[in-house]
């Protein structure tokens, strides 16, 4: 199901002068220190919301990992700096929100090694029968709003890979050890001494339409 079905939704919704639920969207808090991203942009929601027609909301909602609310969301960022350790409740709660449907975008601000590492190791433990895998190029979250042919680095040139956790055939987690936080569009973030992608923005689009369709 490609962008057509999510403006057609979106017209009809329109024509029958209905008043569509507004679609938020999660930057998680977790760990001990209540770790959380103040680098991820959430420009691509506003972006989203005039390109499909479809009532996000334009900001994240704060939510705990480790709270019920978590389930309200069906699209949620998980991302920040530094080594963490997530409790059993945390563990729980994202295994089953990723079970039930829901769909999470984990990458590191700055493309921080220690992020990355712990966030490997905290992922296998919570679901040790899903392995990461390499998504291939033809996968329709390169294609589901705009067509991105290649994911650029931006500093230390080079292309770059996203890697998923599929759950009964759905694509529920995708992951990128380099930033996919579009620091373009924050302020007082730079990414320093990271490797971001350049087509953040527009795959944080697509990832955000292709959790809602499928």
């Amino acid at each position: 199901m490609k962008l057509a079905a999510v403006l057609l939704f979106a017209s009809v919704a329109a024509a029958a002068d209905l008043k569509p639920f507004r679609i938020a969207c999660g930057n998680l808090v977790y760990s001990m220190d209540e770790k959380t991203s103040v680098c991820f942009a959430d420009y691509f929601l506003g972006e989203t919301a005039r390109l499909t027609g479809l009532n996000v909301e334009p900001s994240f909602l704060k939510l705990k990992l480790g709270d019920e609310e978590l389930f309200t969301t069906p699209f949620c960022v998980f991302t920040g700096t530094g080594d963490f350790k997530l409790s059993e409740k945390e563990r729980a709660n994202l295994r089953a929100y990723l079970q039930r449907g829901g769909f999470m975008v984990a990458s590191p601000g700055c493309s921080d090694a220690a992020w990355v590492s712990a966030f490997r190791r905290e992922i296998e433990g919570t679901l040790p029968e899903a392995p990461m895998k390499v998504i291939p190029m033809t996968h329709p979250i390169f294609d589901t709003v705009h067509k991105v042919p290649q994911l650029n680095l931006t500093k230390k040139k080079g292309i770059a890979m996203l890697h998923g956790i599929e759950i009964d055939g759905r694509l529920a987690l995708v992951f990128s050890p380099e930033g996919l936080n579009d620091t373009h569009h924050t302020k007082g973030c730079c990414c320093c001494g990271g490797n971001e992608i350049g087509e953040s923005m527009l795959m944080n689009i697509n990832l955000l339409v292709y959790a809602l369709l499928y």
